[in-house]
């Protein structure tokens, strides 16, 4: 099968070569749609492909996609951002794709957004490449997304989105705010991320009720565990710490505890100086198998280098420092130049501690 790239673009002289330079690699035909620029990023598009298209910007980023894909003519639509890069190895994982896809209706594929270096650390899952045939189509002014539906291939031929540069902080909120007040209404998707963007913004109490009326609705279970996380910072930020919690074990009712979850309750209880508890929540964290292809937000962290480094903490406090020891070396096997895992180890060095796990 033959596959189509299609991204839109504004404004992105400094990252869309190195972009195309990765799609030039497995794309039969490249579709670039842009929205605006005003730099050289048109001229460094027709380097890679004649198919460039002018879009009139509507505070609408699934119209622009949508008419992105209404351009591409090959078997398969794939989409990308302008500052999202692709290694070799996913590349050649991608011309596989086209050769495996026979009788699925998209592919999934790892979204990795941040980064230890060049390891990520927080990946969810995103709708990638589609039937053309099938016409799927976007939905949602921002943070828009095609709905997982039919066949679905799993691939882990994964997009590395890497930023050089910030959105403007109130972009999405006031797309969504027009929408509000356009009398658009707000899908239950939509209010999840506009109750994260009112938290992003420090719309505290804004936020606070625009996802307490989310957790209400028939929205997504995977965004109802983020929301109720995001209520626990919006009110620890207000102040209400019975609140935050109860948000917080709120999440427990939708799905069993992610990493995220029992590494802030393990944070509660070291500082509440429980370190038993803290120690329970803090192994939970380590054993919680999250699963990738939920589609949930999923901080690789939160399953690994800080459970470790806690613990090391946790069984120091406690006396028992051949298990800090042996939690610090966890912690090292993930992350060998972290700051915090070098100077337990000078510590256990002067405390002449060597030691091993055994729970």
């Amino acid at each position: 099968m033959t596959l189509s790239v299609c991204l839109i673009v504004k404004d992105e002289q400094d990252v869309i070569g190195r972009c195309l330079n990765c799609v030039a690699k497995f794309a039969d035909e490249i579709v670039v749609v842009d929205t605006g620029s005003t730099d050289d990023t048109v001229a460094q598009v027709k380097k890679f492909t004649d198919k460039v298209f002018f879009f009139q910007w509507c505070d609408d980023f699934s119209a622009a996609r949508n008419f992105a894909f209404e351009k591409a003519t090959c078997d398969l639509v794939m989409w990308l951002d302008a500052d999202d890069v692709i290694t070799d190895e996913n590349c050649e994982k991608i011309n596989d794709l086209k050769t495996e896809f026979g009788s699925y209706d998209m592919a999934v594929l790892p979204y990795a957004a941040a980064f230890d270096g060049d390891v990520p650390t927080f990946v969810y899952m995103r709708e990638r490449i589609f039937k053309r045939v099938l016409n799927f189509r976007f939905t949602g002014a921002v943070h828009e997304a095609i709905a997982p539906q039919g066949k679905i291939l799993y691939s882990d031929a994964t997009v590395y989105h890497k930023k050089v540069k910030e959105n403007k902080p109130l972009r999405n909120l006031g797309i969504l705010q027009k929408q509000i007040a356009l009398g658009a209404g707000l899908d239950e998707r939509q209010k999840f991320y506009y109750g994260r963007e009112l938290l992003f913004n420090k719309m505290y109490l804004e936020s606070a009720a625009v996802l307490e009326d989310f957790l209400n609705g028939s929205g997504w279970v995977v965004n109802k565990v983020e929301a109720c996380i995001n209520l626990y910072t919006v009110y620890a930020a207000l102040g209400d710490e019975r609140r935050a919690l109860a948000s917080l074990l709120r999440s427990l009712t939708f799905l069993p505890p992610g990493g995220q979850t029992c590494c802030i309750l393990g944070e509660h209880f070291l500082k509440s100086g429980d370190y038993n508890s803290s120690v329970y929540w803090y192994k939970a964290a380590l054993n919680s198998g999250e699963n990738e292809k939920s589609g949930g937000f999923i901080n690789r962290d939160f399953n690994g280098f800080i459970p470790l480094i806690q613990l090391c903490v946790l069984y120091d406090k406690l006396g028992e420092y051949d298990k800090a020891y042996a939690y610090n070396e966890r912690a090292g096997q993930i992350k060998p130049d972290n700051a915090n895992y070098l100077n337990n180890k000078k510590y256990f060095e002067k405390l002449g501690i060597r030691g091993k796990i055994d729970d």
